[in-house]
């Protein structure tokens, strides 16, 4: 019998041991203490008589080394001990983690039944091979979990509150008005939310914000210095930023000022309080809604974390703090006034403690009233810039170009490892609408003839290469010029970062992509990207930038008869030629006469004024044989003292373009007259918008005497009779 009853035991307790759990079968003192129960009618049944005792061991281990014990310090193992009636003993030990004991408590049946069924993650593997009955009671040390829950005590101390204190509690805490006088003055300051009491919630309906009702948002006062002048100030984000322009004669510098809505010391805290909520509650990616639609969803879940706590707030204080919350999540953070204003091309942080600088097109490069406090903040927003572009920087790879949201090209380098200063970042702006002709006509970049021309020559198929310095406008005449490609040709872009638009419809843009891994494996570069698109049959092709071993590729595709266009940084014919025969690049010098035209563009100043200007656009003709040299012929020039740019008078492109139509010279000069009226009419019309643009080419293209017709009627208005 008393081996049927050892049997039946083990049984019953062996489930850890078939889990893959290590026991110790060594018998260990223990507490002398019983515990009488009862066995249920079907254990009774299955093993028979109850054992007479139950021990449970307690064995603390301390691991301090070969001496010394430290008490933070524990493991416990757990030996249970059955006496089954012949002095035989079935021994269970097993370890479980270590913990930090915080008090005892008594479980009793009581407390059994209050939880039954509730069991805590870290004690599963410890119960798993232990069967108790519910009569049992037992000491144990109760686990004190540390876990991420808000406390929602006054001061963290006893006794009774203050009057102070009891004002943050419940119904008497109104507004955030009150409670900001009341935490201002305590020592030490404490979260606003975390003075609430959450069980007593108080809904409240605050009614949407109106300026004419409300009042400015912004205090626009200028406050006079000494010395400072106050240029211009202009809104951006109307009535969240407001931007204002400074001029400083002791230093003889202009400074770029941001003015936004100020938080109190009491509204900041409740705005950090309700960001750490909502990035717990929002498990939405607001990336891929619509704009209005994501600040629909960020301004509910705003809303509904502010009434959970019962908070009252006024308009403004709501208005406050929702433009904060769509500036963090939406926007830009705190650049993001900046990134509204479209005066702003670049924008450059060098570091951390170091005042951002922007360059404005009527002021050029000022120093702004905003900078990074720390290297954690300024390392979290670079990371962040590289997240959503959908690329990674980290200390292994800490460089990085990508391409922003609104199509912004962006350059960062995250921490000191190649910046002394920490973390920078530069943005290059690009208005969320391409440039168009009429756009490059309205700033003289071109003059009308020189447009239309390269107008001419984009529909005859002409290969040309933008070339200029850094920050030149190359990119942006190109983006231009290709809107001059027939609405239905095939084209395909190649670029390392999105910059081109284009409203064609058989249009493949390609952008190259990073490898997964330092060895390279999967990146695909502007080569693969070329190849690849060479078997797509293209029409046009159009390449951001050449600047290594696809330039090769490129002139090969020209001279098997496909359209290219590409920039270059180069300032002159000459140099663009020694670019291209030497590395990385090593293009033969016989395949450069492949290419039709250059444009060359240049950054200057005229009256104090900084201004882009097409230098020439040039011609490449041929190749001497004699001599080995390209030849050439320029067709535009501009001339710095009159800011103006001529015709040369002589354009091998378009006799070829006359020979292959069969044009005469006159019919040349009326197709270019005509489409320099087209021109100039959608300047005075102000057609800028570059689908708008696009439409009225296409109309063009289909019926260009139509056109014209409604041209000249605008452009030639009849005199009326006397």
């Amino acid at each position: 019998m008393a081996e049927r009853k050892e049997s039946s035991l083990k049984r019953l307790f062996s489930r850890g041991k078939k889990k893959g759990r290590k026991h110790q079968g060594a018998t260990r003192e223990t507490e002398d203490r019983e515990f009488e129960f009862e066995f249920s009618e079907e254990i009774k049944r299955a093993v028979g008589p109850p054992p007479k005792t139950r021990e449970i061991t307690f064995e603390r281990q301390h691991e301090t080394g070969e001496k010394g014990l430290e008490a933070a310090e524990l493991t416990y193992a757990t030996q249970e001990s059955y006496d089954v009636g012949e002095g035989d003993v079935i021994s269970q030990t097993h370890a479980t983690p270590r913990f930090v004991p915080a008090k005892k408590s008594v479980w009793s049946d009581e407390k059994a039944a209050r939880d039954e069924g509730v069991v805590l993650i870290d004690e599963i593997d410890d119960l798993s091979g232990l069967v108790l009955p519910r009569s049992a009671t037992f000491v144990v040390d109760e686990l004190k979990i540390k876990a991420r829950t808000q406390v929602f005590d006054l001061k963290s101390r006893g006794g009774i509150p203050s009057q102070k204190e009891s004002a943050l509690i419940g119904e008497a805490f109104r507004t955030v008005t009150e409670a900001a006088t009341a935490i201002e003055e305590e020592t030490p300051k404490a979260g606003i939310l975390k003075k609430l009491s959450p069980l007593s919630i108080i809904r409240h309906r605050v009614a949407e914000y109106d300026q004419r009702i409300h009042g400015p948002l912004v205090d626009l006062t200028f406050r006079r210095r000494p010395g400072v002048e106050e240029i211009e100030t202009y809104p951006v984000n109307e009535p969240y930023a407001y931007i204002r322009i400074t001029y400083d004669h002791a230093t003889h510098e202009y400074t770029y000022e941001i003015l936004e809505p100020i938080l109190t010391a009491a509204e900041d805290e409740l705005f950090r309080e309700i960001k750490e909520r909502i990035f717990e509650r929002l498990d939405v990616n607001t990336q891929n809604l619509p704009e209005e639609q994501a600040r629909t969803t960020l301004k509910e879940v705003t809303d509904d974390v502010i009434a959970d706590f019962g908070l009252s707030l006024t308009p403004v204080q709501r208005e406050k703090i929702l433009y904060n919350m769509y500036k963090e999540f939406l926007g830009n953070g705190m650049i993001d006034p900046i990134m509204h204003d479209r005066y702003i091309e670049d924008i450059s942080c060098d570091g951390v403690n170091v005042n951002l600088f922007v360059y404005h097109t009527r002021y050029e490069s000022m120093r702004t009233n905003l900078r990074y406090k720390s290297s954690t903040e300024l390392d979290s927003y670079v990371t962040k810039l590289a997240q959503r572009s959908g690329k990674y920087i980290s200390i292994a790879e800490p460089m990085l170009d990508s391409t922003m949201h609104d199509g912004s090209r962006i350059q960062m380098t995250l921490g000191t490892e190649v910046t002394a200063h920490g973390s920078t970042y530069t943005i290059r702006k690009f208005k969320s609408e391409p440039i168009t002709p009429t756009d490059l006509i309205e700033w003289s970049t071109f003059s009308p003839l020189s447009i239309a021309f390269l107008w001419l020559a984009v529909e005859s198929g002409k290969s040309c290469i933008f070339a200029g310095g850094t920050a030149s406008g190359k990119t942006t005449s190109l983006n231009a010029i290709s809107l001059f490609i027939p609405p239905l040709a095939k084209i395909v872009t190649l670029e390392d970062t999105r910059e081109l638009k284009l409203p064609h419809p058989n249009w493949i843009p390609s952008v190259t992509r990073t490898s997964f891994d330092t060895a390279g494996k999967g990146e695909i570069d502007m080569y693969e990207l070329l190849r690849a698109a060479l078997r797509q049959r293209p029409e046009y092709l159009i390449v951001g930038e050449v600047r290594g071993r696809e330039a090769l590729t490129l002139f090969q595709a020209m001279s098997t008869g496909h359209v290219t266009y590409s920039t270059i940084h180069a300032d002159s014919v000459a140099s663009i030629v020694h670019r291209l025969e030497n590395p990385p690049l090593d293009v033969p010098r016989n395949m450069l006469s492949a290419l039709n035209l250059v444009s060359v563009q240049v950054q200057a100043r005229i009256g104090g004024q900084r201004i882009r200007r097409n230098k020439q656009i040039v011609e490449i003709l041929d190749l001497d044989p004699r001599t080995n040299e390209l030849i050439t012929n320029e067709v535009f020039r501009w001339h710095p003292v009159t800011d103006e740019i001529t015709y040369t008078g002589k354009s091998f492109v378009l006799e070829e373009i006359m020979e292959a139509r069969g044009w005469s010279e006159e019919r040349m000069r009326e197709e270019l007259k005509m489409r320099q009226e087209v021109l100039e009419w959608m300047r005075v019309k102000k057609i800028r918008e570059y689908r708008d643009v696009s439409n009225t080419l296409i109309q063009y293209y289909r019926d260009p005497s139509k056109v014209m017709e409604a041209v000249r009627a605008d452009l030639y208005p009849m005199e009326c009779p006397e």
